[in-house]
């Protein structure tokens, strides 16, 4: 079953996955980008894009252990 979880997830869950890569790879690139051009608030702007794909990523996770719970009890 651990192999096939992707292929058998949630919408939900393949949505939040996608959501907070995209979120964080922003992040990083405008922070790499403002760092480069010595443009603080660039850099200072991309933090929290960082720090929403992380929440992104943690509420993923606890949508994957719900759905893995909720295929347990079967």
């Amino acid at each position: 079953m651990l192999n096939e979880f992707w292929a058998t997830a949630p919408k939900s869950y393949k949505i939040l996955v996608f959501a907070a890569m995209g979120m964080i790879a922003i992040g990083i690139i405008l922070n790499v980008l403002g760092n480069l051009n010595g443009n603080s608030g660039l850099a200072v702007a991309s933090l929290p894009l960082i720090g929403v794909g992380l929440v992104l990523h943690i509420v993923g996770i606890v949508v994957r252990g719900q759905a893995m719970r909720k295929n347990l009890r079967r």
